[in-house]
């Protein structure tokens, strides 16, 4: 299953990666060509999410379960390609429902960010991926050098963990809020 597998990544990977550089130029112009890319951003954003947990699945089959949740390695590339997969399919969720409005004021910058952190996800995604295929490369060393070992397992502390089921409750209420004002 491995050849499927990497051969599947590259949809995804692809994408995703074409969605960002949309994301960048409609976040920077309101020209005609950024909204004919932004025309297909959504289309982009799906397609990249059917064909990610495509390979999401197919990279299940590549180890017995056994040996890839015995690897720290193998555990961090299944947690981030998971992290990686719903965080495009939350961004491709909020530009369908968000529609134009994802371009006014604040949001075009919202999106810019998360449109960065979804490319550095899928970056160290396919960083640790390739490394388990025999193929390491220099985001290796960068994260290394930012203080994670791939080699074990990443874990967050209680408070990081903390932080993010606050901030998704505020957020979500702030969601709430915002929809009950523009009814």
């Amino acid at each position: 299953m491995a050849p499927y597998h990497v051969m599947l990544v590259h949809f995804p990977i692809a994408l995703w990666t074409v969605a960002a550089l949309v994301i960048v130029l409609r976040t920077f112009s309101d020209g005609k060509l950024a909204r004919a890319a932004d025309a297909v951003l959504t289309p982009l954003l799906f397609v990249g999410m059917v064909t990610g947990a495509a390979a999401f699945a197919v990279g299940l089959l590549v180890w017995p379960t056994e040996a890839a949740t015995s690897s720290p390695l193998a555990r961090n590339h299944i947690l981030l390609a998971g992290w990686s997969l719903a965080y495009w399919t939350v961004l491709w969720v909020t530009r369908w429902r968000g529609g134009e409005r994802v371009w006014q004021g604040l949001w075009r910058w919202v999106m810019l960010g998360l449109a960065a952190l979804g490319v550095g996800l899928q970056t160290i995604t396919g960083t640790l991926g390739g490394y388990l295929a025999g193929n390491p490369s220099i985001v290796s060393e960068i994260v290394r050098r930012l203080g994670w070992e791939v080699f074990t397992t990443f874990y967050l502390p209680n408070w990081v963990l903390a932080a993010v089921v606050i901030s998704a409750v505020a957020l979500a209420a702030l969601g709430m809020v915002g929809a009950r004002a523009r009814n």
